[in-house]
C-alpha cells in the first residue's frame, strides 16, 4: 500500500516514475560503444599485414605520402572531399589496414570505413611516428 501523500498525488507519482525511467534510458543511450574497428600496435599491424589479400591504406596527404610510406600502401587522403567515393572502389570484404602520421586521422578513416560496410578494418596506433621499419619513397 502506498503512503497517503502518494495516494493523493497520482500525477506526481507518474511524473517521478517517468523521469526516473527516462533518465535510465538516456544513460544507456549515451553510453559510448567500442569502435567498429581494431586498434593495433605497430608490431601487431606489421604481423597482420602478412595475411593474403590485406589492403594497406595510407590516409595522409599526398605530400606526406611522398615523404615516405609503408611498402605497398595506397594513398587516399581522409581529408579530401572525394575520400568516401575513392574508398568505395575498394573491396569491402578484404581486411583493410589504415594508418597516418600519428593515428588520429586513421582512426577517423577506420570509423568511416566501418560505417561504409568494410568488414575487417584495423587502425595502427601511433602511426608512422611509431613505425620502426624503413619507409618506402
Amino acid at each position: 500500500m502506498l503512503p497517503i501523500f502518494l495516494q493523493r498525488r497520482p500525477l506526481a507519482v507518474a511524473a517521478v516514475l517517468f523521469l526516473l525511467i527516462s533518465s535510465l534510458l538516456m544513460l544507456n543511450f549515451f553510453k559510448s560503444s567500442p569502435p567498429a574497428y581494431d586498434n593495433l600496435t605497430p608490431a601487431q599491424f606489421a604481423e597482420a599485414l602478412r595475411q593474403p589479400g590485406a589492403v594497406l591504406l595510407d590516409v595522409r596527404r599526398p605530400d606526406e605520402f611522398a615523404g615516405g610510406h609503408l611498402p605497398g600502401a595506397i594513398n587516399i587522403d581522409v581529408t579530401a572531399p572525394d575520400f568516401a567515393q575513392r574508398v568505395a572502389a575498394l573491396d569491402k570484404t578484404q581486411p583493410t589496414y589504415v594508418y597516418c602520421r600519428s593515428g588520429a586521422r586513421s582512426a577517423k578513416a577506420a570509423g568511416q570505413l566501418s560505417q561504409a560496410g568494410f568488414t575487417s578494418v584495423a587502425n595502427m596506433l601511433g602511426g608512422v611516428l611509431d613505425w620502426s621499419e624503413p619507409l618506402e619513397r
